[in-house]
């Protein structure tokens, strides 16, 4: 592809760049405060261990990071939780604290991490706002290169269910062949003559939704992990209603 979502090509410049890793560290501090926040059940703060850990478990995640492991916001939360369950274990094998994952409850296996209220996922609730915020601002502005909008793509979505779903296959073929939008990426052209062949959907029908089947495609390309997601599951829905 022509140009990578700016996180991915962060992280990979921050692998042998320690200037570049710090500076993507710093930039990512609310996201890892949010993980360490969202672990203890209250804001952490500066003076908290498992700041410290999450930063660190952060700096892991840049240098282990690989295209193969998915989204790298998802996988660094992963390694900093991980890093921060075996402090926690080894706290309490030397100093017999309590920790959030002794056991609670015998019977259903429950530790003391999962009665705690809900409200500890508000901190990953507003990383989740901003890093979703972020991504729609990238795309409107891919989008106007494209000579589109996101008000031109309301009013080109299909209205028929049946329509609408003819268009999610066409998207599900081209998001399983990243040749074909990396030919709209370099071109900068809907591929229609391609994605009518190998999608089986009529060109005249891919036609009349050309400006909504130019997002979609666009969202499946490298970036976008959170709206990307989302049109998984919505397109995921679609298949089940047609099976």
């Amino acid at each position: 592809m022509d140009k990578e979502h700016p996180i991915v090509e962060a992280v990979f410049a921050a692998k042998t760049d320690s200037a570049r890793a710090d500076g993507l560290i710093r930039d990512c501090l609310p996201f890892i405060r949010g993980q360490a926040s969202r672990f203890l059940g209250r804001p952490c703060t500066d003076q908290d261990d498992e700041y410290s850990i999450a930063m660190i478990a952060f700096h892991e995640a840049i240098q282990n990071y690989s295209r193969m492991r998915g989204p790298f916001l998802r996988y660094a939360a992963l390694t900093i939780r991980s890093r921060l369950i075996d402090y926690h274990r080894r706290e309490k094998r030397h100093k017999g604290q309590i920790s959030l994952f002794a056991p609670h409850d015998e019977e259903d296996g429950r530790t003391l991490a999962d009665t705690l209220p809900e409200e500890r996922d508000r901190f990953a609730e507003a990383e989740t706002r901003e890093a979703t915020r972020r991504e729609i601002e990238e795309l409107a502005t891919v989008l106007q290169r494209f000579g589109a909008s996101f008000s031109d793509i309301a009013d080109n979505c299909p209205r028929q269910q049946r329509t609408l779903e003819a268009c999610g296959q066409a998207v599900r073929y081209a998001a399983a062949h990243p040749d074909l939008l990396e030919e709209l990426l370099r071109t900068g052209r809907l591929p229609l003559a391609r994605l009518a062949e190998g999608s089986g959907i009529a060109r005249k029908t891919l036609e009349r939704h050309r400006r909504y089947l130019l997002a979609m495609l666009l969202i499946q390309t490298n970036g976008y992990e959170i709206i990307r997601g989302h049109l998984h599951r919505v397109l995921k829905r679609g298949e089940e209603a047609t099976a």
